[in-house]
């Protein structure tokens, strides 16, 4: 024969169980629409992307995502380039 007690825990377990799910759902109402926190990556639409640009766009945090790090490195390098290839050329030959 099983224990009495054992069962008497189960049964509180399941209700226990149950009343955090029913807390978690909301007593049954439907859920909210969930608030989007994600800064926009604002880069222009009605014109070229031009460097200062770049340093200042912002990409939103992702559990899997990129390392912020490299991102932030590719991104200035490309500003640099970019300052670079617009600057008047520098004569050297003097």
């Amino acid at each position: 024969m099983s224990h009495p007690m054992m069962w008497v825990f189960a049964v509180l377990i399941v209700l226990a169980m149950g009343g955090v799910a029913l807390l978690a759902a909301g007593h049954g109402e439907p859920m909210r629409t969930a608030y989007d926190d994600r800064p926009d990556a604002l880069v222009p639409t009605d014109r070229p992307i031009g460097a200062g640009d770049l340093r200042t766009v912002r990409f939103s945090l992702a559990f899997r995502g990129y390392r912020m790090s490299e991102v932030d490195a590719l991104l200035q390098r490309l500003a640099g380039e970019m300052d670079r290839a617009a600057a008047p050329p520098r004569d050297d030959a003097e």
